[in-house]
């Protein structure tokens, strides 16, 4: 039997919720929804609580945005709880989380089993800097999810074709994509770049991105999005290496089932009408990766 993995990914719509509470709600409503369908992985937007901003007044936007750590506590018991009950593994999306002095935009897995894990955004946008003082993380992660094995995305950093060559080599399958664009043309690029990957590393992609638009919510009170869950362009995947995709800027979730042997068989040249993993150059040119001290050539 093949190793199949139901994903879903939510477009949530973005709204002046009161509280974290109100949040949660909506949040339950679709990993209800998610876990009806049979999905066993479901991925929420990046920045999923910044609606909340509204709520959390500070003399600037830097210091709202370091106040959002405030609500790091009931974010990650309402996802725990979430996957808990629903028996399902969730990609919270991200979440402004400080850590030492740094404010660094995080990624959560909530596995169903009580477990958390993280991965912070590596590459910050300019904007991110400028208005809130995001700092970027230091290490790629791959994460288990029941088995098979998966790496968070975080928007910006799905444009760096390194973090994602470097997570397949560490046995990722699919990619993560949290993601908040404003506008259609940083929707693409997050999108052409997703589906980039997947064809050089022979990998499935999802993404999950908010809709809508809030009033008073600095960098945050437009949104363009288009959940997507994307695969490689060869024989045997979906036509125009899309596996499904939501209406744009409508609420709304997507679920699709990945075939995680074919795109192992694909890697290793068993199957396909060509072999970007296999066929890589490594006696021309290596990823060279620097973490604690340690260097890795991928």
């Amino acid at each position: 039997m093949p190793d199949l993995l139901r994903v879903a990914a939510v477009q949530l719509a973005v709204r002046p919720y009161p509280d974290l509470d109100a949040l949660g709600q909506a949040c339950a409503g679709m990993t209800a929804a998610a876990a009806g369908l049979g999905a066993e992985l479901v991925v929420y937007p990046e920045m999923v609580t910044h609606p909340l901003l509204l709520r959390l007044p500070a003399a600037s936007t830097a210091a709202q945005a370091r106040r959002l750590h405030e609500l790091t506590d009931g974010y990650v018991a309402l996802f725990r709880e979430l996957a808990h009950a629903h028996r399902l593994d969730i990609v919270g999306g991200s979440h402004f989380t400080v850590v030492g002095d740094r404010l660094l935009n995080v990624g959560y897995l909530f596995r169903r089993d009580g477990s958390v894990e993280t991965q912070a955004k590596l590459h910050v946008t300019p904007g991110e800097v400028e208005l809130w003082g995001v700092a970027g993380g230091d290490a790629v992660r791959v994460l288990d999810v029941g088995g098979r094995r998966i790496a968070i995305v975080i928007c910006y950093d799905v444009e760096f074709p390194e973090l994602a060559r470097v997570a397949t080599a560490r046995g990722a399958d699919v990619l993560c994509v949290p993601y908040n664009t404003d506008l259609r043309s940083g929707y693409l690029r997050v999108r052409s770049c997703a589906q980039a990957r997947c064809i050089e590393n022979s990998v499935y992609a999802v993404l999950a991105g908010p809709v809508g638009t809030i009033a008073g919510v600095p960098g945050v009170d437009v949104h363009w999005g288009q959940a997507c869950v994307l695969t490689p362009s060869d024989v045997g995947f979906a036509r125009d290496a899309i596996a499904e995709e939501a209406t744009p800027n409508v609420e709304t979730l997507i679920v699709a089932d990945l075939d995680l042997d074919a795109v192992r068989a694909l890697r290793r040249g068993d199957t396909g009408t060509v072999s970007t993993w296999r066929d890589r150059r490594r006696d021309l040119f290596r990823v060279a990766v620097t973490e604690g001290g340690e260097r890795e050539e991928i």
